[in-house]
């Protein structure tokens, strides 16, 4: 079935997520998000803990990068068009096929050793540590001047 597109996006869209799909969380991502990376993140004393939603990814499908102090997660799955049920053709797709990727600003100090993901369940989780406290010296510095 054909359906009228503008730039991409069907205009039964919003109609379909509003009657149909009522409880899809629009408050904080809008219409796209059943594309992100939703994502919680606790404060402990040590650092952050945090949790990445990403449902229906293999383990190799997601990749993770720190440069400069960014952390960036990467997740592709493809989908195979000619891919058909056992009784023909699919009707209606909404699993997620394409790529999406974020990235978190961690900090300077954190280095890949620091970094021990875990992903189960659809969850990836990891611990970013919190920058050391420097301790700041209450000494008097004087500087010599010459002449």
């Amino acid at each position: 079935m054909m359906l009228p597109s503008i730039f991409g996006e069907s205009l039964f869209d919003d109609f379909m997520e509003d009657f149909a799909f009522p409880d899809i969380d629009k408050t904080l991502y809008g219409k796209h998000a059943k594309n992100m990376m939703k994502t919680d993140v606790k404060e402990t004393e040590e650092g952050y803990e945090v949790d990445i939603d990403l449902p229906g990814f293999q383990k190799d499908e997601i990749k993770m990068q720190l440069d400069n102090g960014y952390l960036t997660i990467s997740a592709a799955k493809g989908l195979d068009k000619d891919e058909k049920d056992k009784k023909g053709n699919y009707v209606r797709r909404e699993r997620y096929a394409g790529s999406m990727s974020r990235s978190y600003y961690v900090g300077g100090h954190v280095k890949e050793e620091d970094i021990h993901p875990k992903y189960e369940n659809g969850i990836l989780s990891f611990h970013i540590p919190k920058e050391e406290k420097r301790v700041v010296e209450d000494k008097n510095h004087y500087i010599a001047i010459e002449g």
